[in-house]
């Protein structure tokens, strides 16, 4: 058996690696992004699959209540990845890999943005619901660990971990929410 210690700090180690080798500038840009959109009333979309649609669901849970409570703004967040009888009706009636785009198009309003979230950056509805965003020149902020796949290519804002884990991919995805939401919120402070 592995020793404990010995894993933990190769673990956590690698979990560091990975979150400080981030593109700060593209960090920056994400970051102003969403605020701006935030400031404007527009909303923000954020979708993933499986441990990255957890991430999708509480970036809705810290944004709409922390964020709020701690500045003058509400912000709009919904997820793509939250409605399970809409997902499911899509995904059974159409295809799988319309989930996220079939939704998308009958949400978005002009202003809005997109957070999408995957480790491999190559599911199928993440390509398709950027084929689509990239069509209508709707702005993307792909998280994206591994080699990034698609997401890292296409996406207008690309925040790449490089991970080759999904553990330490997600968990990067993960901070980096709470590095943006908590640093828009030290930039807005009431």
């Amino acid at each position: 058996m592995t020793d404990l210690n010995f894993f933990f700090k190769k673990y956590t180690y690698n979990l560091n690696n990975s979150i400080t080798n981030i593109n700060l500038k593209n960090l920056r840009i994400a970051s102003k992004l969403m605020l701006d959109v935030i400031k404007k009333g527009n909303t923000i979309y954020v979708c993933g699959n499986g441990g990255s649609a957890a991430i999708a669901n509480h970036y809705v849970c810290d944004f709409l209540k922390y964020f709020r409570q701690r500045s003058n703004f509400t912000p709009k967040i919904v997820s793509l990845s939250n409605n399970i009888e809409t997902i499911t009706a899509i995904a059974n009636d159409i295809d799988y890999k319309y989930i996220f785009k079939y939704q998308l198009e009958s949400l978005y309003k002009k202003g809005d943005i997109l957070l999408i979230i995957s480790s491999s950056g190559n599911s199928e509805n993440i390509k398709e619901v950027l084929k689509f965003t990239n069509k209508k020149n709707i702005k993307t902020i792909g998280f994206s660990g591994f080699k990034g796949g698609y997401l890292n290519k296409n996406s207008s804002i690309s925040l790449h971990v490089k991970a080759m884990n999904y553990g330490i991919s997600e968990d990067s995805h993960h901070i980096l929410m709470h590095i943006i939401l908590q640093y828009l919120i030290e930039s807005v402070k009431k």
